[in-house]
């Protein structure tokens, strides 16, 4: 049986808990309103109004949104079926429109500076962005980015690269860049890169026309070398021979077979379908025309991370969102990368043909510091018919494949930079 002294703990036990609780209910914040007045004011305070104004001035238009009204529209008409929300007897609905637009402004900005423009809550505004994200790359992505499934397709690949870059048999320029994170709680070193910061890495592999045709976000920052490729299902099936890659065959102005290759910097390993260039500490002059010719095809890929970059913004500062929300904003920003090329064309970005190389040469400084490149990859000893099929590549350069400013170009600057 329970004694005296016991029943008085229990009593007091008792007394203590619900004074306990009582503090936590009066620290607790009384709220006073359900919403703000002026957030009930969207219809007549957001930027709607603004961009209604500003459709009798293309330019701002086009400068506000990034581009021109009549590919937006077709855009919205795009998204809608997976962002449209019901009216409730509370309150309306935020229309597609409204979300749209507001995930253009959002580039760079936080929840709190942009709920002033759109007259949407921060806290809405951390559902509705992720969400119209998600939307635009399941609308988008199978038509503005496919990745090749079949013979034809890589040969029009290739064949792309042929005209417009000069190297035959390529099948796509790739590389990684470092997206600054704010640190998650607990994550410790997980993220953290070999430049000192916190990341998670972009991989792509890019078409001759600037065009993502694969991209994979979300390896963590401590993976910093051409390691990150090899957690792709791409890589798995390159290795296993699985893209419906085609044969070897002859390039058009020889009568050798030469394999179908990706290009990529030093950062990655040597295979026979993948070429990267000769090492800085072994070069003579065939293998600097070599490197030449790789760099100036692979351009395509820094030149892309860097359009990137200019128009959106939100890689220029350290992303603070959940890792799943950084995913869906960062391949949305790819999907309509490759969109806005589709539909706006040169006006989306000015090459400059009269390089040798025809580079956007104004967005390729972009890159860094925004993108940070991957860390140059440990010394591998690559197998003999990768070698081999490299110095076919060089071969041809210099002889069938030889094009009228090489040699001067490796004249005035060195090429080249890999291990």
């Amino acid at each position: 049986m329970a004694t005296t002294s016991d029943y008085r703990l229990c009593l007091i036990a008792a007394a203590v808990a619900i004074m306990v609780k009582k503090n936590k209910n009066a620290r607790k914040k009384v709220r006073s309103r359900w919403v703000k007045p002026w957030l009930t004011k969207r219809i007549s305070l957001s930027h709607i109004n603004l961009l209604t104004e500003l459709r009798l001035e293309p330019d701002d238009y086009r400068n506000y949104l990034r581009m021109n009204e009549d590919t937006y529209i077709e855009l919205l008409q795009l998204v809608t079926p997976y962002i449209q929300k019901n009216n409730t007897v509370l309150r309306m609905a935020i229309s597609p429109h409204e979300r749209l637009s507001a995930t253009f402004l959002a580039t760079g900005r936080s929840y709190e500076d942009l709920k002033y423009t759109v007259i949407i809550s921060a806290q809405a505004l951390g559902h509705i962005i992720p969400e119209t994200c998600e939307a635009i790359c399941k609308a988008l992505s199978g038509r503005y980015m496919k990745f090749p499934t079949s013979e034809q397709e890589w040969y029009a690949v290739a064949n792309h690269f042929q005209e417009r870059w000069d190297f035959p048999h390529c099948l796509g320029a790739v590389d990684g860049k470092h997206i600054r994170i704010t640190c998650s709680p607990q994550s410790g070193s997980y993220f953290y890169n070999y430049k000192g910061f916190f990341s998670i890495v972009l991989l792509a592999i890019v078409s001759a026309n600037y065009e993502f045709l694969m991209v994979n976000v979300g390896t963590n920052g401590r993976v910093s070398d051409g390691g990150v490729i090899e957690n792709t299902s791409f890589y798995n099936k390159l290795v296993d021979d699985k893209l419906n890659i085609p044969a070897a065959s002859e390039i058009h102005g020889s009568n050798k077979k030469i394999p179908f290759v990706f290009i990529g910097d030093e950062a990655f390993a040597l295979r026979p379908n993948f070429l990267k260039p000769y090492s800085q500490k072994k070069l003579n002059y065939s293998r600097k025309i070599f490197n030449l010719r790789l760099s100036r095809g692979r351009n395509v890929v820094e030149n892309a991370f860097g359009i990137l970059a200019s128009r959106f913004r939100i890689f220029r500062t350290e992303i603070n969102m959940k890792l799943q929300n950084i995913e869906r904003v960062t391949l949305a920003c790819c999907t309509l990368h490759n969109f806005l090329r589709s539909k706006c064309g040169e006006t989306y970005i000015s090459l400059n043909s009269d390089s040798y190389d025809g580079v956007a040469q104004n967005h390729s400084d972009e890159v860094e510091p925004t993108f940070i490149p991957l860390q140059r990859g440990h010394n591998r000893h690559a197998r003999e018919e990768a070698k081999e099929v490299r110095d076919e590549f060089l071969q041809y350069f210099l002889n069938e494949g030889q094009v009228s400013w090489q040699h001067a170009r490796v004249t005035l600057q060195p090429v080249g930079n890999a291990e």
